[in-house]
């Protein structure tokens, strides 16, 4: 009974490390693709505030920095909080199914942990990768706050940083997919293109 109790122990820990060393070999191209689309979302999102509000007569510099950082916070609890549910639930229904198959409860194993990290570590990046962008679109409207530049020249250079951003993202997906980087990155610019001139418009027509 004992032998019998052994040796099932060690199916399941066997079980355990093929399945963890799976997931955690897709961790990497998911994290990629993860970072990336809500890249995109916080360069248009911030892209739309830049356009309405640094681009005014007498923009209030502090409210805009106030509201890109605001946004990129609530943008990424938003989307770290739903990748986590999401991926627990995911986690969940798969746990179960294999509790079901090897009649045993899977909560204290190295699988189960290995799901729980995997889903953590998805919601962090998805929760930092609007801050980095921010990070990065808002220094120059931080220069202008400290006199350093003149704001409408801030302005277009964050413009300038948002559409940078589109570009090497682009440039990243058409490596990834092996297709042209050059194409893919200016055509992400093109959007960016769109979107700002659309807001622009808009702007101005109000």
């Amino acid at each position: 009974m004992k032998a019998g109790n052994n040796s099932e122990r060690m199916e399941l820990f066997g079980l355990n490390l093929k399945l963890s060393s799976g997931r955690l070999a897709e961790i990497g191209p998911i994290l990629r693709r993860f970072f990336i689309n809500t890249l995109f979302d916080s360069t248009f999102t911030q892209l739309g505030i830049l356009i309405g509000s640094a681009f005014a007569d007498n923009p209030d510099l502090r409210l805009v920095i106030g509201t890109l950082i605001s946004s990129s916070i609530a943008l990424g609890i938003s989307t770290g909080v739903s990748v986590y549910e999401s991926e627990t639930l995911e986690r969940e229904r798969r746990t179960a199914e294999l509790e079901k198959a090897l009649f045993r409860k899977l909560d204290k194993t190295r699988l189960a942990e290995t799901y729980r990290n995997y889903a953590r570590l998805l919601a962090l990046v998805n929760f930092v990768t609007p801050l980095i962008c921010c990070a990065i679109i808002v220094m120059p409207i931080a220069a202008a706050f400290f006199n350093i530049l003149a704001p409408s020249v801030a302005s277009w250079f964050s413009i300038t940083l948002a559409m940078a951003t589109l570009f090497a993202a682009g440039v990243y997906f058409g490596r990834y997919g092996k297709r042209n980087p050059l194409r893919k990155g200016l055509r992400m610019v093109g959007f960016g293109v769109i979107a700002f001139a659309a807001g622009y418009l808009i702007q101005t027509l109000l």
